[in-house]
């Protein structure tokens, strides 16, 4: 299960010390997120309506990000965050380090690892500015957390645990100053050791967040639906799955108020897991439809999410592109009453600065072919556009060829260069007509198009698995990709991707240095 957690500061006065009541309404949804986020969303969206002020609107924007967090609608909770922090003089201290770091947590669910890790970035930038003694601490608390989190979400375990005993006593001091951030603290220990498979370690430290929460006032039912699935875990691996099987119930029945599909997924499929260990078929299959149900619905939510993100980063570049525009513009008409020499130096940064768009547009365009599947999803039927003149091929006909399209979609017989329509209608004993048509209805592309889209995909996913494919010349990735010369393939490449196939390479390249050295 991926982590996504959320911190929920001690109350801060929207205003003033004095309590207002849209204060008192502010808290009230606060203290709800962790238990009843439904309530505390209808808070929230009441408050928005009636804010006065940009930090007024900044501070429940947030709030509304946070909320939609827990609900796993990364969607909203994106939206909500990039405004909260349109203006960042709009944001307290520790408000200016939460937003990036959610931003940062939220596009690693999403696997936007570098942007997730220049958002990041952006917070410990943020902690060096800040004075305050127990705002710089809790400052500090966060970003380790956070750091320890960007091991455990892509299972460095031992990376992980290294890090976190690395901080040593003075620092579990420090974080027990923030209740919340503690519970999520010993949740991360927790996974780190039984990624370790050190599960009574693992056991312990589940244990402890669960008893904190019964021995204390904290309200925080999310942390507990992690903490069971936590323990459930540890009772599987130690093949006790009754009592894995009640912490799963009891962690579904907890995680019910949120409508986290995320965590409906990850619950449905444990809870299927121990009763397949218990050859209890009846209720397996039960809990694994559940399971299959959820994890179709995370797919649609997360394709979603995904496009969100990708206009948000895009549009946050745009707004930086616009400031440094309006810079280089005011410094290009001081510099037309300077010498030849002032003039030039104006022209080369102006350059500079295009390439550097230039650049940005490719990193974009690489970070949505990156993402699973983004070209085109072959395997799922497109919605079918109506057609003028009515289909004379018979339904079983039609449905016969689309069976047959979608197993030589997962073949690699497109990489022949001597596939045509004719040879596929061959293949597939039918007519060329038909075979034209069903692709055109249900793929909305044409033939030629069609093939193309496929070994595009293939030669993308075989340069991301395999890293020899990334040292081979081009003429050889269009060779195997079936393309018949270096130059179709390159102009075939470029425009469905919008990059070059020399470009994409390099960027990949250089993701997996990074990748490495981190």
């Amino acid at each position: 299960m991926l982590l996504i957690f959320t911190l929920g500061l001690p109350y801060h006065s929207i205003v003033a010390q004095t309590m207002s009541k849209q204060e008192l309404l502010f808290r009230e949804s606060e203290e709800l997120i962790y238990s009843k986020p439904n309530e505390a969303l209808k808070v929230g969206l009441h408050l928005l309506k009636r804010v006065t002020s940009s930090k007024e609107k900044a501070k429940v924007n947030f709030l509304l990000a946070r909320i939609y967090e827990v609900k796993g609608d990364y969607n909203n909770a994106l939206t909500y965050l990039f405004e909260a922090d349109r203006n960042p003089f709009d944001l307290d201290n520790r408000d200016m380090i939460e937003v990036p770091v959610t931003k940062s947590i939220i596009l690693r669910a999403l696997y936007f690892d570098d942007q997730s890790k220049k958002y990041f970035d952006v917070a410990e930038k943020q902690a060096l500015k800040i004075s305050d003694r127990n705002d710089k601490a809790y400052a500090k608390s966060l970003l380790t957390l956070d750091k320890s989190l960007m091991y455990l979400d892509r299972e460095k375990y031992e990376e992980a645990a290294q890090f976190i005993e690395k901080q040593g006593v003075s620092f579990e001091n420090t974080i027990r100053e923030f209740p919340t951030m503690y519970l999520w603290f010993m949740i991360t220990k927790g996974r780190a050791y039984c990624g370790l498979n050190d599960y009574e370690k693992g056991r312990f430290y589940f244990e402890k967040v669960l008893d904190l929460l019964k021995k204390t006032s904290i309200k925080n039912d999310y942390a507990e639906v992690y903490a069971l699935s936590g323990i459930a875990s540890v009772y599987f691996h130690q093949k006790d799955h009754q009592k894995a099987l009640k912490a799963l119930l009891s962690a579904g029945q907890k995680a019910q108020p949120f409508e986290n599909v995320y965590l409906t997924e990850s619950i449905n499929k444990q809870i299927a897991i121990n009763y397949l260990a218990l050859n209890d078929k009846t209720n397996y299959k039960f809990y694994n439809t559940n399971f299959l149900k959820a994890n179709a619905e995370v797919e649609t939510i997360e394709q979603e999410s995904v496009n969100t993100a990708y206009n948000l980063i895009t549009q946050d570049y745009e707004n930086i592109y616009k400031v440094k525009k309006q810079w280089y513009s005011t410094v290009f008409y001081i510099a037309l009453g300077l010498t030849f020499v002032v003039i030039l130096v104006c022209g080369l940064f102006w350059f500079k600065f295009q390439w550097k768009k230039k650049r940005l547009k490719e990193i974009i365009n690489y970070l949505e072919i990156t993402r699973n599947n983004l070209i085109i999803r072959f395997t799922e039927k497109k919605e079918v556009k109506e057609v003028s003149k009515k289909s004379n091929i018979p339904l079983e006909t039609e449905q016969a060829l689309l069976n047959k399209l979608k197993r030589f979609e997962s073949s690699t017989k497109f990489t022949n260069n001597d596939m045509s329509l004719a040879v596929l209608a061959g293949q597939f004993e039918t007519n060329t007509k038909y075979l034209s048509e069903i692709i055109n209805k249900h793929y909305d592309v044409n033939f030629n198009t069609y093939i193309n889209k496929l070994r595009i995909n293939y030669i993308v996913e075989k340069l991301k698995s395999d890293p020899n494919f990334r040292n081979y010349k081009i003429s050889y990735l269009a060779e195997n990709s079936g393309f018949s010369s270096h130059s179709s393939f390159a102009t075939v490449f470029k425009s469905i991707t919008g990059i070059a196939p020399i470009t994409f390479i390099e960027l990949l390249k250089s993701e997996m240095e990074v990748s490495n050295s981190q």
